[in-house]
């Protein structure tokens, strides 16, 4: 199976020189990504924090964004619910902070062509359905938090 990293993100709140979505960011202590990549297992339920350069948003409804490690290029999907948030396409190049707890999903082979369908057809993409071959798993953080800094 393949290993898929993402977060969800549950509310959002104003802007004023960084966006601020969701709730405060409680956390003291960040996590690297490569780190949480690496041994996802060993968080999974467990309040975590990460830091990273957004890399891509999601151009149809701002329902997530992918955060890396600028020194690694190790990646993390932040997952939103459709209309809870909306990260804005100008997020793109700068850093951003999410917290909240780690989630493990494991999707069938069919599950996993749906959701690749599904987020190719949002962002106007190609998509093969063969080059999905067998499950995947997702670890995503149901987020309590993020902020995108300026």
């Amino acid at each position: 199976m393949k290993t898929f990293l993402a977060l969800c993100l549950v509310a959002a709140t104003g802007f004023a020189g960084e966006m601020k979505l969701g709730q405060p960011l409680a956390l003291k202590q960040q996590i690297a990504i490569d780190r949480l990549v690496a041994a996802p297992d060993k968080y999974v339920g467990k309040v975590v924090q990460v830091k990273g350069s957004v890399r891509d948003v999601c151009q149809h409804m701002g329902c997530w964004m992918e955060l890396v490690d600028p020194a690694t290029s190790k990646g993390i999907r932040i997952k939103v619910e459709e209309g809870v948030i909306v990260f804005p396409p100008e997020a793109v190049g700068k850093t951003a902070i999410a917290e909240g707890k780690l989630a493990k999903l494991v999707l069938t082979k069919e599950q996993a062509i749906a959701q690749a369908k599904h987020e190719a057809e949002m962002n106007k993409r190609t998509f093969d359905a063969a080059s999905i071959t067998s499950g995947r798993t997702m670890y995503q953080i149901e987020g309590s938090g993020a902020v995108i800094l300026e």
